[in-house]
């Protein structure tokens, strides 16, 4: 008999990065939160300013952080590229295009002072978009466009706090060309085997 799955469930991973099951979003969360999958984005216009976003003051992790454009998680059985243009949809009524790898290796852990803690595999991805933002008050509390450069070294200098993924990423992206729109695109077949499996 099929499991009839209720809510937003997300991929579950051993330490190599294959999927080994699922959870429900709204309880992974913990003190003790399993390693899953994830994504985060990071959008530019056609001059390459960054579209930064704070999270909502109701999200149940880092609320009210300035972070990269908008993360997320793919569904089980869900395409990254199709749960990137989703989350890009549901959060910022933006669509994505010249979608493509950055940092296709990159997993983190990270605890708040509550001790709930982020626990991804989580790939890093660069888009572009022409979309004004929209964003969603339940996911997006504020939002802006900044040249790459200036959040890159305000990041780095600790002139702006953002989420410990962010500042871990950009830390990685500050040897990519000044221009993000000239970017190299990371080896799709480097992202993890959840990913590669899908399909």
């Amino acid at each position: 008999m099929t499991e009839i799955l209720v809510g937003e469930r997300v991929v579950l991973l051993d330490p190599a990065g294959a999927a080994v099951g699922t959870a429900l979003k709204s309880e992974v969360h913990t003190a003790r939160t399993p390693l899953h999958l994830a994504f985060s984005c990071y959008v530019f216009d056609a001059a390459g300013s960054l579209l930064v976003t704070k999270r909502a003051a109701t999200k149940p992790t880092w609320p009210d952080v300035w972070t990269n454009s908008f993360c997320g998680h793919p569904g089980p059985g869900e395409d990254i590229a199709a749960a990137i243009a989703r989350r890009g949809v549901d959060e910022l009524a933006v669509r994505v295009a010249a979608l493509r790898p950055v940092l296709p290796r990159f997993r983190y852990r990270a605890v708040m002072p509550n001790g709930v803690v982020e626990n991804e595999v989580c790939p890093v991805f660069a888009a572009t978009t022409a979309d004004p933002p929209e964003p969603h008050d339940s996911e997006v509390g504020g939002f802006e466009w900044i040249p790459w450069t200036m959040f890159r070294d305000d990041v780095l200098t600790a002139r702006r706090e953002v989420s410990p993924w962010c500042a871990w990423q950009v830390a990685e992206l500050a040897s990519f060309p000044d221009d993000p729109l000239a970017w190299p695109a990371g080896d799709w077949a480097a992202l993890p085997p959840a990913v590669l499996t899908v399909g």
